[in-house]
């Protein structure tokens, strides 16, 4: 199998599990929520349906941490710029390593949002509802952050200067 048809697929999954991830935060966060508080208010309902959704959310988070994961260490030896993990040897390397120090703050966000947030038996507290909402917005500025970064790693990568 040719090296560039391998890189090509391996660069697709690579981005779907992106994709999948942040614009599934980004989908939560800017229509799901606000239109179901306006349809069902903050009652109960609101909770179960948000709940059942972060539910099924979560298996596509955990599914894309793995695959972006994986497929990151296939796509880091492909420039010759990479000097290895949190890396800050060249430009190439520090972009790449702030954007994974973001990585490693989204999944930390999103393990509390989950673990700590989701699996409770009482009802929350308003307050931890309000935490649990700006978890999300602040993995959603983390995500558009990493999706900044990967553009200037991009550009560094094809040594273009970063415009």
């Amino acid at each position: 199998m040719p090296e560039e048809f391998v890189f090509a697929i391996v660069t697709f999954l690579h981005d779907l599990f992106t994709a999948v991830w942040i614009g599934g935060l980004i989908t939560l966060g800017i229509t799901v929520l606000p239109s179901v508080k306006k349809v069902l208010g903050m009652g109960p309902q609101t909770k179960e349906l948000m709940d059942a959704i972060q539910k099924r959310m979560s298996v596509l988070v955990y599914v894309s941490i793995v695959g972006l994961v994986l497929t990151g260490l296939l796509l880091s030896n492909r420039s010759p710029a990479f000097q290895g993990l949190f890396s800050f040897a060249n430009t190439y390397a520090t972009v790449l390593s702030l954007k994974h120090v973001l990585v490693l703050a989204m999944i930390a966000v999103a393990l509390l949002r989950s673990v700590v947030f989701g699996r409770r038996s009482k009802p929350p507290a308003p307050s931890q509802e309000k935490v649990k909402v700006g978890l999300l917005f602040l993995n959603i500025a983390l995500g558009i952050g990493v999706l900044l970064l990967s553009g200037f790693a991009s550009a560094l990568a094809a040594g273009l200067p970063p415009a």
